[in-house]
């Protein structure tokens, strides 16, 4: 899996998932990541370039979130 990298202005390099390479991240299955995103449950993405996209350090945090609460 290789994620798109995209610069910032301010010089941070971000890198980004799509919706499928994110479901495999969580082990989850494309359409449960999609009803995941539909319920409000999901990391935080966007839609980028008419693709659904999310940053690998908000997947992160959301792993990190869930084993804290």
């Amino acid at each position: 899996m290789q994620p798109t990298t995209v610069k910032r202005p301010d010089g941070a390099v971000v890198d980004l998932l799509t919706l499928d390479e994110t479901a495999e991240i969580l082990r989850k299955s494309p359409a449960q990541l999609r009803w995941m995103i539909h319920s409000g449950t999901a990391p935080r993405s966007a839609r980028i370039g008419g693709r659904r996209m999310f940053r690998r350090s908000d997947v992160q945090e959301f792993i990190r979130e869930a084993f804290e609460g």
